[in-house]
C-alpha cells in the first residue's frame, strides 16, 4: 500500500524538510518546524504523488487515501482534544496547497473547514464569542462556495456590502453576531438560487470537496501561467495540507502575521514584517486592510500611528523573535514566515525561503558569507541568474524635479515609466501591441498575474509589503508601489485621482518602486551601477565558473556596454549589422544591384573604409580579447526596398527607373531565403565580398595592435556550411587577403578561421568540416530552425499551444532543446575534437544567455557561450553554478 499521508504535530514529524518533493515546500517545512519542537497546529500532509494520480486517472482519488486521511484526522483530535464534525468542541480545519516551488497565491486554500448551523453554534460557545463564530462560518461560506462550488466571491462581497451600507456599517469588525448570522443566511440562499443546490453541512463532504479542489488548481490558468514564467514542471504536482485552525480573529489579544528574517527590499539583517490584531490569515496578504509593522523599527520607518507587535504584545513578540532567529540558522537562510496569536498563544503557521530582490539576495548571500554561515559557492548558488535583470533596472535620475501625485510602500526596486491601464486584459493587449504601461490596481488578485507580467510596474492603492502584488513584482523584478493610500482608483469611469490631479486611462505616469512615490508624467532615467554587493559575488562567480563569456556585439557601443558588464570577448559579431547604418545602406544596394563585378567591386570599395573603422573601434574596445567576426550572412533581399513607396525612394537616389528597380528585386527574391542564397554561398558566388570582408579584418586588426598595444585575438566566423568544400573555398579567399595585407603592412597576422555549425549536416559531418575548421560556433537559432523544420518568426502562432497541451515543456527557441538540438550539439563537438582536439567550442545563438542551456554547455565541455550584452552578467553566474553543478556530480 502506498503511502500518501504524512503527520506532524506534537512536537514529532514523519517528514523533515528534505522530503520537499513528497511533501511540497510548505509540508517539508511545517514537519521540520513540528520535529523541532516549534508551536506548529497538527496536520497532515497529502503527497504530490496524490495530486499525479488524481490527475492520470480522470481526477479520481487513490482507494486508499481516504482511510489514511481519517486515521490522520483522528490523530490530530488526539492532539487537540477536539472532533471533527462534533456537536461540543468541534475541530476546524484549514486546507492549502503546497507545490516543490513556492508558487504565493496561484492555487486554492479552504479556511475554517468543518462549520456547519450546528458547529458555529458549539464554536461559539466554546470561544465565548458568538460574533467570532458567525464571522468564520461567513468567512468559510464565502471560500468554500468560490473554491470548491464555483460561485464568484465577488457575489457574497456585494450582498456583504450592501447589508453594511444598509445597517449604517463602515468596517467589517462593526457587524454583530446577529447580523452576520443574518448575512450566513443571505449566503446560503444565494447559493441555493445560483447552483440550485444547498452548502453542504457534512463536514466530511467538505473536506474532500475540498481536498479535490485544492488538486484541481495545480491546472488552473493563473497557476498554469506562473508555472510557465517560472519554469516549474507540471508533472511535479500539488501537496495538500490538512492542519488545525488557528484564531487570529479572537479578539485584541490575537492578531495574524507575515514577517521575513531579513528586509527582502534591502536584504538589510531586521526581522521586517506586518501583522493585524483580530484577523486572519488571508487579510493581511489580501490587502484589505492596512497592516501594522511587527518590530517599533519598522513602525517608526513607515510612519505609521499604530502600535507594533513589538509594544502591542511584548512577550509574544519575544518569542516569536527567538523562533525566526532560530529558524535563520537552521536553514541557513533568510526565512519567510506565517504565524498566528490566538488569545496570546504564538503558533507558526509557515516557513519558507523568502522571496526577495535581487539587491537583497545578493546583500544577504555576501553578508551570510561574511558572517561565516556559509560558503562563496553557496552564495554564488543563492542567486538566480535571471534575476540579475532587476539590477539592470533605470531608476530615476535624483537631479530632476518629480511632480508627485501620491505615494505608497516601495514594495519593489526601479523605476518604470508607461501609460495607465486598470485591467491584466488590458496590459496584455498593450504589450502585444508594442506599448508599455503601469497596470493600476485596487488590490491585484492572483488572477491578475497575466497582466503583471505585461506591465512595466504595478501600483496598487491597497495592500502592504507583504500582499500579493508586493511578493509576486518582486519575485517577476518589476518595479511595483502598493498601499498607496491618498490616492483613489476610479475603476468605472476608469481614474486614478491623487493630490488634486485625475488622471485617466492611457495618460503616462512613473512609479518609483524604491522611494514609493508616483510621479505624473515620464522623468528621466539614469542606469544603475553594478559594484558592491554584486561585484562581490560575480567575482566570486568568476572564480568558479570554467566556460568564457563572450558577448554578441555589432556597434561599439554595445561592446562598450558588454565590457562594463565583464564580458571576456565577442563571440559573435554580425557584420552585415553595419550595413544598414545611413549612406551605408546605399551603397551596400549599389553593391547588389550592380550589373557585374566590376560594378560590385566599386561599391565593395566605397563599403571597406566603413567596415574598416568599425572593426578597429571593436577591436580597440576588446584590447586584446578574442573577437570572432562572422562575414555576411544574410540573403541579399534583406537590403532592398520593400514596398512602392520605398522602391520609388530608393529608384531616385539612384538614378535608375522604379520599374528597372522593381524588376531587378524581383530577379533577386527567394521564395524560402532562410535556406537559400546566404552565408557561404554568397561567398563562393561572390567571393569579392568575401575579400572586401577579410581585407576590412585584417587592416584593421593591425591598425587597432598598433592602438592598443596588445595583438588582436582574431577568429574568422564563415557562415551556413554544410560541405567542407565550402570552407575549404571561403577559407582559401581568407587566407589569400591575410598574406596580401601582411605583405602590405610588413606585420604578421595570427587569425583562426572556423565556421557556425547551423545545419544538421554540419553537425553530423563535424568530423570532416573539422579538418579545415579550427573552431566551430554553434549558431543555435538557426541549428534549432533547420532541426525542427520551423521558422522562430512564426513559431509563436503555435507554440503556446504546444506548451499548454503538454507537448513540449518549454519554447525551443528560448531554452535549448537537449534531446534534439542538443544532441546534435554533443555529436558535433565530440566528432570535431577528434579530428582536432584543440578545436575551440562555443555557442552564440539567443540560448548564450539561458541558464538552462549554460548549464548543458557546461556539461558538454563547450569553451565559452556568448550571449546580448544585458545578459552578460546572467551567463557569468550561470555559467559558475552549472560548474559548481557538475564538480558536486
Amino acid at each position: 500500500m502506498s503511502k500518501w499521508v504524512y503527520r506532524f504535530g506534537g512536537g514529532e514529524a514523519e517528514g523533515r524538510a528534505t522530503d520537499v518533493e513528497r511533501l511540497g515546500g510548505k509540508g517539508a517545512n511545517l514537519a521540520e518546524m513540528a520535529s523541532l519542537g516549534l508551536p506548529v497546529p497538527p496536520g497532515l500532509t497529502i503527497v504530490a504523488d496524490a495530486c499525479v494520480f488524481y490527475f492520470e486517472n480522470g481526477r479520481t482519488l487513490p482507494d486508499d487515501l481516504k482511510a489514511q486521511v481519517l486515521e490522520g484526522i483522528a490523530a490530530i483530535e488526539g492532539l487537540t482534544g477536539r472532533v471533527f464534525g462534533g456537536r461540543t468542541k468541534p475541530l476546524l480545519l484549514s486546507v492549502r496547497s503546497g507545490a516543490r516551488a513556492s508558487m504565493p497565491g496561484m492555487m486554492d486554500t479552504v479556511l475554517n473547514l468543518g462549520l456547519n448551523d450546528e458547529t458555529v453554534q458549539s464554536l461559539g460557545h466554546d470561544a465565548g464569542d458568538a460574533r467570532f463564530a458567525w464571522d468564520s462560518y461567513r468567512r468559510f461560506i464565502q471560500m468554500y462556495a468560490d473554491v470548491v462550488m464555483g460561485l464568484d466571491h465577488e457575489i457574497f462581497e456585494e450582498i456583504l456590502e450592501d447589508e453594511k451600507a444598509r445597517l449604517g456599517h463602515d468596517y467589517d469588525t462593526d457587524l454583530s453576531a446577529v447580523e452576520w448570522q443574518h448575512i450566513v443566511s443571505l449566503y446560503k440562499r444565494m447559493i441555493e438560487d445560483e447552483l440550485d443546490t444547498s452548502f453542504p453541512q457534512d463536514p466530511h463532504v467538505q473536506l474532500w470537496g475540498a481536498i479535490r479542489a485544492v488538486f484541481s488548481s495545480w491546472m488552473n490558468p493563473r497557476a498554469m501561467t506562473y508555472r510557465m514564467l517560472h519554469r516549474i514542471p507540471e508533472e511535479w504536482g500539488t501537496a495538500v495540507n490538512v492542519q488545525t485552525m488557528v484564531f487570529g480573529n479572537l479578539g485584541s489579544s490575537s492578531a495574524t502575521g507575515v514577517a521575513f528574517t531579513r528586509n527582502p527590499s534591502t536584504g538589510d539583517k531586521a526581522l521586517y514584517g506586518e501583522f493585524l490584531v483580530n484577523a486572519q490569515g488571508e487579510d493581511v496578504v489580501a490587502g484589505i486592510r492596512t497592516p501594522q509593522s511587527i518590530t517599533e523599527e519598522g513602525r517608526i520607518a513607515s510612519g505609521s500611528d499604530k502600535p507594533s507587535m513589538e509594544k502591542l504584545m511584548p512577550e509574544t513578540f519575544a518569542e516569536f523573535k527567538a523562533i525566526c532567529d532560530r529558524l535563520e540558522a537552521h536553514y541557513r537562510e533568510m526565512q519567510d514566515l506565517e504565524f498566528t496569536v490566538e488569545r496570546g498563544k504564538l503558533w507558526m503557521l509557515q516557513t519558507r525561503s523568502g522571496k526577495r530582490t535581487t539587491r537583497a539576495a545578493m546583500k544577504i548571500a555576501v553578508d551570510m558569507v561574511e558572517e561565516g554561515v556559509i560558503t562563496e559557492e553557496e552564495a554564488v548558488c543563492r542567486i538566480e541568474p535571471p534575476s540579475l535583470d532587476q539590477l539592470l533596472h533605470p531608476t530615476i535620475d535624483p537631479r530632476v524635479e518629480r511632480h508627485v501625485v501620491g505615494s505608497g510602500l516601495p514594495a519593489s526596486p526601479g523605476a518604470a515609466t508607461g501609460e495607465i491601464v486598470f485591467t491584466a486584459e488590458e496590459a496584455v493587449e498593450a504589450e502585444h501591441e508594442g506599448r508599455k504601461v503601469i497596470l493600476v490596481r485596487i488590490e491585484t488578485s492572483p488572477e491578475d498575474i497575466h497582466g503583471m507580467h505585461a506591465a512595466e510596474g504595478i501600483l496598487t492603492t491597497r495592500g502592504g509589503m507583504t500582499s500579493h502584488a508586493a511578493v509576486v513584482a518582486r519575485g517577476m523584478g518589476i518595479p511595483c508601489v502598493v498601499g498607496a493610500g491618498s490616492m483613489r482608483v476610479d475603476l468605472r469611469n476608469e481614474l486614478l485621482i491623487g493630490a488634486g490631479v485625475t488622471l485617466k486611462r492611457g495618460d503616462t505616469v512613473t512609479i518609483d518602486g524604491s522611494s514609493g512615490q508616483v510621479l505624473k508624467g515620464a522623468v528621466p532615467m539614469i542606469q544603475p551601477a553594478l559594484s558592491g554587493d554584486f561585484g562581490k559575488l560575480m567575482a566570486w562567480a568568476d572564480k568558479t565558473r570554467r566556460m568564457t563569456v563572450r558577448t554578441n556585439a555589432d556597434t561599439p557601443q554595445d561592446a562598450r556596454a558588454a565590457r562594463s558588464f565583464g564580458a571576456e570577448g565577442i563571440g559573435l559579431c554580425r557584420t552585415e549589422h553595419m550595413f544598414f547604418e545611413g549612406d551605408r545602406i546605399h551603397v551596400m544596394r549599389e553593391m547588389i544591384l550592380a550589373e557585374d563585378e566590376k560594378g560590385r567591386r566599386e561599391a565593395l570599395g566605397k563599403l571597406l573604409p566603413m567596415q574598416r573603422s568599425d572593426f578597429i573601434e571593436l577591436f580597440s574596445i576588446m584590447h586584446g580579447l578574442p573577437v570572432t567576426i562572422r562575414l555576411l550572412d544574410p540573403p541579399l533581399h534583406e537590403f532592398l526596398p520593400k514596398t512602392e513607396a520605398e522602391i520609388a525612394e530608393v529608384a531616385k537616389a539612384m538614378a535608375m527607373p522604379p520599374a528597372f528597380l522593381a524588376r531587378r528585386i524581383d530577379a533577386i527574391h527567394e521564395f524560402n531565403p532562410m535556406l537559400g542564397h546566404r552565408g557561404c554561398r554568397l561567398a563562393i558566388s561572390y567571393p569579392e565580398i568575401a575579400e572586401m570582408q577579410a581585407r576590412a579584418i585584417f587592416e584593421a586588426a593591425v591598425e587597432a595592435g598598433k592602438l592598443t598595444g596588445e595583438p588582436v585575438e582574431l577568429e574568422i566566423m564563415v557562415p551556413l556550411v554544410s560541405l567542407r568544400k565550402e570552407l575549404d573555398y571561403v577559407k582559401g579567399v581568407i587566407d589569400r587577403v591575410a598574406e596580401d595585407v601582411a605583405t602590405e603592412t610588413g606585420v604578421p597576422i595570427a587569425y583562426l578561421a572556423g565556421t557556425m555549425i547551423e545545419l544538421p549536416r554540419a553537425a553530423i559531418r563535424a568530423h570532416v568540416i573539422a579538418e579545415t575548421a579550427e573552431f566551430f560556433s554553434f549558431g543555435t537559432n538557426d541549428l534549432t530552425q533547420t532541426t525542427f523544420g520551423m521558422s522562430r518568426d512564426d513559431a509563436a502562432a503555435f507554440i503556446p499551444t504546444y506548451q499548454r497541451k503538454g507537448i513540449i515543456e518549454h519554447d525551443p527557441f528560448i531554452s535549448l532543446d537537449f534531446d534534439g538540438v542538443g544532441e546534435l550539439i554533443q555529436m558535433a563537438a565530440e566528432r570535431g575534437r577528434r579530428t582536432r582536439n584543440d578545436l575551440k567550442l562555443g555557442i552564440c545563438g539567443e540560448h548564450g544567455g539561458d541558464p538552462a542551456s549554460i548549464r548543458f554547455c557546461e556539461n558538454a565541455d563547450l569553451d565559452y557561450v556568448s550571449c546580448s550584452p544585458f545578459r552578460v552578467p546572467i551567463a557569468r553566474l550561470a555559467a559558475a553554478q552549472a560548474a559548481i553543478e557538475r564538480r558536486k556530480g
